[in-house]
C-alpha cells in the first residue's frame, strides 16, 4: 500500500466515523427532533474549532454476537474545542450507535477529556442522550459509570461541568449529571430518572408518563434538578454558551470581563418608589434588579423551582456577578426548605469560581408549617448559613424592605462576614415584624384595654415608627449606610471596586462538615 492509498484509508475511516449509527438511524434522530451528537457539538462549539479524540475506538465486548456490531468511535463524540475564543471539553453521546449507551470504551473517551480539562483549567460540557449503561458489557460498563462519577467529583469546583440531557438519561447516568455544576434539560425531547415508568408500576403500582416523572419541566418546578429547560436543541446550546460567558475558565481565574455602554454613575428614579408603602403589599424583586445590572441583563437560575427566592448571573461595570434575592411576589419571598437548599448551591458554585455574591433582601422569615419542620427547614436553612458563612468572595447586602429574625441573620449580615451591608429607607430590621411583636410584648396591655383592638392597631403603630427603619442597625454599625435606592447601582459598583483586592479564609482542613 503506497502513501496515497494510506491517506485514502484515513479518509474513508474518518467519514466512516461521520456516520455514526448510519442513515436510518440518524433520520430516526433527526424525526424526533433532535440532532445527531457531531450536529450538536458543531453548533455548541465556534465554527471550524473542534478537535476529535478517539475517532478510531471501538468496544472490546465479544458476547450476545455484539462483537459483530463495531463502529468507529463508539457511542461518544469527544475533544475540544472553543466558545466565544475559551477553550472547552466536550463529549456528546452518539443515540445512532447501541442507543448511545455506555460501554468500557465510552467511559474511558470521558474520562480522557475530563483528565484533561483538569490538567488544563477549562469547562467540560457533557451533552447527554444515551439508554444507559450497555447490558451486554455487564459490571464493565457500570465501572465506566464509577470511573465518570468519581472525575466529577473531583473536578467539582475546580472547573465549570455544564450537563445538557437532550434525550434519555436513566438508572446510575443520571448522577453524573447531578454532581455536575448546572443542568439544561430541553423540553419534550429529555428525560431524567433513577427508575423508570414501568419498573415503578411494578413495584409501587403508580402510574406515570415519562414526561411526568422526569421530563425537563417536572425537573425544573418540582425536583429542582435542573436549573434550566430549554425550549429546543438549539436554544439548549445557546444557554450554554449564555452561562459560559459569567462564569471563568477555572478556580484560579476571575470571570470574564465584557465591557459596557451603561454607564456605572447611572441612577433609577423608579427605584425611589419601587417598594410599596403598604409593608404587606409585594412588588417583583426582578424589576429591582434589571434596572440595577448592566443593560438590565439578568440570567436568571433556577427560574421555575422554588420561586421565593431568585439567582442568577448579571454584570456590574463590566464584572460579572451573582445575585440571590427574595421574591415579594411569590410567598411574601419567605425562606423554606426549596430555597434555602437553591440558594446554598448558587452561593457556594459563586465561592468556588470567584464570582462575587450581591443579596437583595426582603425577607419576613421562615415558612412556618409542620410540613417545612418535618421536612427539615431547621438542615435546609443552616445549609443556607453554611454557605454565607463559608464564602470568602466579595459579597455585598442590600435589605429593600423586611430583614426579620433569623433569616436577617442568615442572609449575609455582617455579623457572619458580609463584607458591605447598605440599607434603603423602607428597611426593617427587627426580631419580628410589628403585629407579632406588640403581641407579645404588650400582651397584658392588650387584654386590658377597654377597646383591644384600638390599642393594639395604636401599639403597633408606635412600634412600627420607633423600630421598623434601619437606623438601629445603622447605629450600630450592622448596616454600613442608608443609602437612597436610585443610587443602589453606583453604590455597588464602588463597593465592588474597593473589595476587589478581597483576601479572606476559611481555617485549614480537609473540609468541614455541611449539614447536607
Amino acid at each position: 500500500m503506497n502513501h496515497s492509498d494510506r491517506i485514502e484509508q484515513l479518509s474513508k475511516l474518518k467519514e466512516e466515523a461521520k456516520r455514526g449509527g448510519g442513515k436510518k438511524r440518524i433520520d430516526a434522530q433527526h424525526a424526533k427532533g433532535k440532532m445527531t451528537a457531531r450536529e450538536r457539538i458543531e453548533l455548541l462549539l465556534d465554527e471550524g474549532s473542534f478537535h476529535e479524540l478517539d475517532v478510531f475506538v471501538t468496544h472490546r465486548a465479544t458476547d450476545f454476537g455484539i462483537d459483530k456490531q463495531k463502529i468507529l468511535g463508539d457511542s461518544v463524540v469527544t475533544g475540544w474545542g472553543y466558545i466565544s475564543g475559551r477553550l472547552v471539553y466536550v463529549f456528546s453521546q452518539d443515540f445512532t450507535v447501541f442507543g448511545g449507551s455506555l460501554s468500557e470504551v465510552h467511559a474511558e473517551k470521558v474520562c480522557k477529556i475530563m483528565d484533561m480539562a483538569m490538567k488544563n483549567g477549562a469547562p467540560v460540557i457533557g451533552l447527554n442522550d444515551s439508554g444507559g449503561a450497555r447490558i451486554q458489557e455487564g459490571v464493565v460498563s457500570l465501572a465506566g459509570y464509577a470511573y465518570i462519577f468519581l472525575r466529577n467529583t473531583l473536578a467539582s469546583g475546580v472547573v465549570p461541568q455544564i450537563s445538557a440531557i437532550m434525550g434519555p438519561c436513566a438508572g446510575g447516568a443520571v448522577y453524573s449529571p447531578a454532581i455536575t455544576d448546572f443542568v439544561i434539560m430541553t423540553k419534550n425531547t429529555s428525560h431524567m430518572f433513577i427508575t423508570g415508568p414501568d419498573v415503578i408500576k411494578a413495584v409501587t403500582r403508580e402510574e406515570v408518563s415519562f414526561e411526568e416523572l422526569g421530563g425537563a419541566m417536572t425537573h425544573n418546578t418540582k425536583s429542582g434538578v435542573a436549573h434550566f429547560a430549554a425550549e429546543d436543541e438549539k436554544d439548549c446550546i445557546a444557554l450554554i454558551r449564555r452561562l459560559l460567558s459569567f462564569i471563568p475558565q477555572n478556580n484560579m481565574e476571575d470571570p470574564p470581563f465584557l465591557p459596557t455602554d451603561d454607564p456605572p454613575e447611572r441612577m433609577d428614579e423608579n427605584l425611589n418608589t419601587i417598594v410599596p408603602e403598604n409593608p404587606n403589599k409585594p412588588y417583583d424583586m426582578k424589576e429591582v434588579i434589571r434596572r440595577i445590572v448592566d443593560d438590565n441583563d439578568f440570567f436568571e437560575v433556577h427560574e421555575h423551582w422554588a420561586q421565593n427566592i431568585i439567582v442568577g448571573f448579571a454584570r456590574l461595570a463590566g464584572h460579572s456577578i451573582g445575585i440571590i434575592a427574595q421574591q415579594p411576589a411569590v410567598l411574601a419571598g419567605v425562606l423554606d426548605i426549596d430555597s434555602s437548599i437553591k440558594g446554598a448551591r448558587f452561593i457556594r458554585f459563586c465561592d468556588c469560581f470567584n464570582i462575587p455574591i450581591i443579596t437583595f433582601e426582603d425577607v419576613p422569615g421562615f415558612l412556618p408549617g409542620v410540613a417545612q419542620e418535618h421536612g427539615g427547614i431547621i438542615r435546609s436553612g443552616a445549609k443556607l448559613l453554611y454557605a454565607y458563612c463559608e464564602a470568602t468572595v466579595p459579597r455585598i447586602t442590600v435589605i429593600t424592605r423586611k430583614a426579620y429574625g433569623g433569616a436577617y441573620d442568615v442572609l449575609n449580615s455582617r455579623h457572619i462576614r458580609g463584607d458591605i451591608s447598605y440599607a434603603w429607607p423602607t428597611a426593617e430590621i427587627a426580631v419580628m415584624g410589628p403585629d407579632g411583636a406588640v403581641n407579645i410584648i404588650f400582651r397584658k396591655e392588650i387584654a386590658a384595654a377597654k377597646d383591644p383592638e384600638a390599642e393594639r392597631a395604636r401599639l403597633i403603630q408606635e412600634y412600627r415608627e420607633k423600630f421598623a427603619n434601619p437606623y438601629i442597625a445603622a447605629a450600630r454599625g450592622y448596616i454600613d449606610d442608608v443609602i437612597e435606592p436610585q443610587e443602589t447601582r453606583p453604590r455597588l459598583i464602588q463597593a465592588l471596586d474597593m473589595l476587589s483586592n478581597k483576601r479572606d479564609s476559611n481555617p485549614q482542613k480537609k473540609h468541614g462538615n455541611i449539614p447536607l
